[in-house]
């Protein structure tokens, strides 16, 4: 489920028809906004299921004037840690100008038949701002397939903050609608930065 608005009552509406521990989701997002204007926002809630167990998680994206703010709620069950079930919950800040990247990818079936204005049949977000990178390494080597040296190792560096998966069959068509507009506010919102120098 996801909802996109651009009002701080609607964003409190969409985090409590989630359902999806509201009053806990809600503090820590309005507390990470405060008192600035929400421009835009998603609510995304999503299941997974990890070997016998179901797992939820909700992702909520604000956009205000000068950040954007992400917020993750996780549930899980009693462990060693704790005897009860408990959920976790981080929310991240970032300036505005600090958004490096806004890459939205969108699946279409049958592009050859492609109508201009349809919904993709999946959407994948991913929003880089230089705080999370992977690192992928493997064995270097040369051209000589005797050679036995140690070329040491080469890579590739990945940005990884936030990648949002979104599909019509699993999640909706408002859900794809919604990410799309979410992304076009956030992708303007940057240019608009990049352009003031601010």
């Amino acid at each position: 489920m996801a909802k996109t608005g651009t009002t701080t009552q609607g964003l409190r509406a969409a985090i409590e028809r989630s359902g999806y521990y509201p009053a806990l989701v809600a503090e820590a997002v309005e507390a990470a906004v405060g008192g600035e204007p929400v421009a835009s926002y998603l609510v995304h809630q999503e299941t997974t299921f990890d070997s016998n167990e179901v797992r939820r998680h909700v992702t909520v994206l604000v956009l205000t004037d000068n950040r954007f703010i992400v917020s993750h709620t996780d549930e899980q069950n009693a462990d060693t840690s704790s005897p009860s079930p408990y959920a976790t919950t981080s929310t991240e800040s970032v300036k505005l100008d600090r958004i490096s990247s806004v890459v939205v990818s969108r699946v279409v079936a049958n592009p050859e038949k492609y109508v201009p204005g349809t919904l993709p049949r999946e959407v994948v977000l991913t929003i880089g701002w230089g705080a999370v990178s992977r690192i992928d390494l493997e064995p270097a080597a040369c051209g000589d397939p005797n050679c036995e040296a140690d070329h040491g190792y080469t890579g590739n560096s990945t940005a990884d903050d936030l990648s949002l998966r979104v599909s019509e069959a699993g999640d909706g068509p408002d859900t794809v609608r919604q990410t799309l507009a979410f992304a076009q506010s956030l992708s303007e919102a940057t240019a608009a930065i990049a352009a003031t120098g601010r």
